[in-house]
């Protein structure tokens, strides 16, 4: 299995704790500066060539079992997130970074067992005379989808305003 196994991780983990309890520790397994090219931009140039986007992950699981099992099956596999971030790359339809950095943190929660992500998205060739730009996001399993949320909270701002 390349993914996380959640059932056993489940089981394994206190994640279900009445209110009250000692919050629940994290194991922290992060990606760092994987650059990947992806079509992504609000500006015409952006709009049809690829350009890179370098990708800083932090992903939160209780307890990872692999600690003691030595099992490729009981942590979250390096090379399948790379896979996902490689498929996702090539076929995302969003135009802000915002916007990609929530797809990949709800496919690390619902894909990977991850109980809370950090994902950094940078486009390190976006400016000539700037090193960077990007987004930094948080989220935390159990909070909603947070793109949903996200959605159904903001889709009235601006309602109205641009003629169709």
């Amino acid at each position: 299995m390349d993914r996380i196994d959640t059932v056993r991780l489940a089981a394994f983990s206190n994640l279900d704790a009445d209110v009250g309890a000692s919050p629940v520790r994290l194991d922290l397994v992060f990606i760092e500066n994987f650059v990947g090219q992806t079509i992504i931009g609000i500006d015409s140039s952006e709009l049809h060539v690829p350009q890179p986007v370098r990708v800083n992950l932090t992903i939160g699981v209780p307890a990872i079992r692999a600690c003691t099992t030595d099992r490729i099956e009981d942590t979250v596999n390096y090379a399948a997130v790379r896979g996902a971030l490689l498929d996702l790359f090539a076929s995302h339809r969003v135009r802000l970074l915002e916007a990609l950095a929530e797809t990949i943190a709800q496919l690390l929660i619902a894909d990977f067992g991850a109980h809370w992500v950090r994902v950094s998205l940078a486009k390190p060739a976006k400016f000539d005379d700037l090193a960077a730009v990007g987004v930094q996001i948080e989220r935390r399993r159990g909070d909603g989808s947070a793109a949903a949320v996200g959605l159904a909270r903001y889709a009235s701002l601006g309602e109205g305003l641009v003629p169709n």
